[in-house]
């Protein structure tokens, strides 16, 4: 029955524009409709427009290869922020792109299907497929999962960049959420007690936002199941991550990942199941110095210097599964500890991890999985 619901239930408007033929056309159109639709949250509104609308980073020369990156649920192209313009930086002509649903308010995810997200991933890498020799995908979370369809689908796509990638869930009843969502649109319903949303991503997902997650990652294990994936891949993926299993994407990597080339950044201790250690590499993710209890699903994305999630960044998310008193003394400024969400320890206050203190050891890996040859002229 479950899947009888999947597949026939008829497509939404996306609520968005699409259909565009080239990219610039399909920023343009999308920053329009983020205009007209979007809850504005800060008053400069022409930045909030640009941290949220798809963005492209060309590099120094003519592009050889290029790269489409792809955010998670409820976040916005942001995500790449640093890492889009690492990538240029090495030889890639770099494009992100913003997911129906996503950018403008929480309750515009009502009614999307995955199917939406799929055609944009479709549609951008056909554009981009045309203007380079060389195309790969990368993507955040939910953002993994669709890339990694899309490759499967499509054997000319050169290598993968997936950092937390949600191919199995934490949550022990995710698959209910797509047979609920039209009878409990929101698991955590609204209210003003909570942050609906940031100046780039929502901080609440209707039910339905997490019934197409759901779908993404249960194709993403059939495709998976299916064979193994033998071009070069890189994985990020936090130890103590709230929203993954993250054993199942370790064992994942080590059985189905195949390619000599691939590596795993692993944040944390590694676990005894770790055997392939050549291609896994492992920091820790308990940083004291750095007030760092463990890493979270969002930071590995962002460098320490990122204007808004790093070290001395603009946005502290202090909703973070702590005590009222907590999260209410991180709102006025407290010394706070950083971890993923709901980690809680006796005497500190933890505020989201939201950068990457090993950033720059993580390009680096990068370099081995993607090849180091555009690296010299740039």
């Amino acid at each position: 029955m479950l899947a009888l619901l999947l597949c026939t239930t008829a497509l939404a408007e996306p609520g968005m524009p699409l259909g565009q033929k080239s990219f610039e056309a399909y920023r343009a159109a999308t920053l329009q409709w983020l205009r007209d639709h979007r809850d504005f949250q800060g008053t400069d509104k022409d930045a909030e427009l640009n941290w949220n609308a798809p963005q492209e980073w060309r590099p120094a020369g003519a592009p050889k290869r290029g790269i489409i990156l792809v955010h998670g649920l409820g976040d916005s192209p942001w995500s790449f922020h640093d890492i889009g313009s690492a990538l240029a930086a090495r030889g890639f002509l770099v494009r992100t792109v913003l997911l129906p649903g996503h950018g403008t308010q929480p309750a515009d995810m009502l009614q999307v299907r995955m199917e939406d997200w799929r055609r944009v991933v479709d549609e951008q890498a056909a554009i981009l497929r045309a203007e380079v020799g060389e195309i790969y995908l990368g993507g955040f979370s939910t953002g993994a999962n669709l890339v990694l369809d899309y490759a499967y689908k499509h054997d000319d796509v050169a290598g993968l960049l997936l950092f937390s990638p949600a191919f199995q869930s934490s949550m022990t009843y995710d698959w209910l959420t797509p047979l609920i969502s039209w009878a409990r649109p929101w698991l955590l319903a609204p209210d003003a007690s909570r942050p609906q949303q940031s100046l780039v991503r929502y901080m609440t997902v209707p039910t339905n936002g997490f019934a197409q997650f759901y779908r993404s990652s249960r194709l993403a294990r059939q495709d998976l199941e299916r064979r193994p994936y033998d071009k070069p891949v890189f994985i990020a993926v936090a130890a103590h991550d709230s929203v993954l299993d993250t054993h199942y994407v370790l064992e994942t990597f080590q059985q189905r990942f195949s390619n000599p080339h691939s590596r795993l950044a692993w944040y944390g201790t590694l676990p005894e199941s770790a055997w392939d250690t050549r291609r896994v590499k492992a920091r820790t993710d308990y940083l004291p110095e750095l007030r760092i209890s463990q890493f979270s699903h969002m930071g590995l994305l962002f460098s320490p210097d990122n204007a808004l999630y790093g070290e001395q960044g603009s946005l502290r998310f202090c909703w973070n599964g702590q005590t009222d008193d907590a999260t209410r003394a991180c709102e006025q400024g407290a010394d706070v500890w950083y971890s993923d969400w709901g980690y809680r320890e006796p005497g500190k206050m933890h505020a989201r991890l939201t950068f990457n203190p090993y950033f720059t050891w993580q390009l680096g890996v990068i370099d081995e999985v993607l090849g180091k040859q555009d690296l010299a002229s740039h």
